[in-house]
């Protein structure tokens, strides 16, 4: 079954109406703390499905970087190894040996630029993974918003059914509670 906030939300409200008319003031005043409730958690479910999807892009986009990285890496390697070897053949003397020399010289040059490279990708890596962790730490936050408020608004009704303030009360404070959540997601 797939969880819609907002129609979870529009539902809610259609209740809180059919409520409303009952012309009691408890129920109405219970009535409009559902329809504000499942504004906010339908907003808090909402903010919690985009911020799984930013934290599993950022992941994805973070090994990507780390590949990228270690390819260059294995360039610089290769290049140094090319190094050596002309090295080798340009010592070794013989009609080519400037032009080993010079090979050699080129694989210097290649390797720094390698290196370069290979340094901004593991520092792309790291702003990825730093930015996935983020993510990840607002949609735990956004759950449990979601879910406390989801909870207010069962408890809501329960304040309807048996009109008993205390539910209402109780429902009001998960309410805040919920609310400060989706707050502190987006202040951390």
């Amino acid at each position: 079954m797939v969880h819609d906030p907002a129609l979870d939300a529009h539902e809610h409200a259609e209740h809180a109406e059919h409520a409303s008319h009952a012309q009691d003031p408890f129920i109405s005043r219970v009535s409009i703390t559902i329809a504000v409730l499942a504004v906010v958690a339908a907003a808090a479910g909402s903010l919690e499905s985009v911020e799984g999807g930013s934290a599993i892009t950022a992941s994805s986009e973070t090994v990507l970087a780390q590949d990228k990285a270690t390819d260059l890496w294995g360039e610089y390697q290769s290049d140094s190894l090319k190094k050596h070897i002309y090295g080798i053949a340009a010592d070794a003397g013989g009609s080519r040996a400037d032009r080993y020399r010079r090979a050699a010289s080129d694989a210097i040059t290649k390797q720094k630029d390698d290196r370069t490279r290979a340094k901004e990708s593991e520092t792309e890596r790291d702003r990825l993974g730093a930015e996935s962790a983020m993510h990840e730490r607002r949609h735990h936050w956004l759950t449990g918003s979601a879910t406390i408020t989801e909870v207010g608004i069962a408890i809501s009704t329960v304040a309807i059914i048996t009109k008993r303030r205390p539910f209402w009360f109780g429902a009001v404070a998960l309410g805040c509670i919920g609310a400060s959540l989706l707050a502190i997601a987006y202040t951390m």
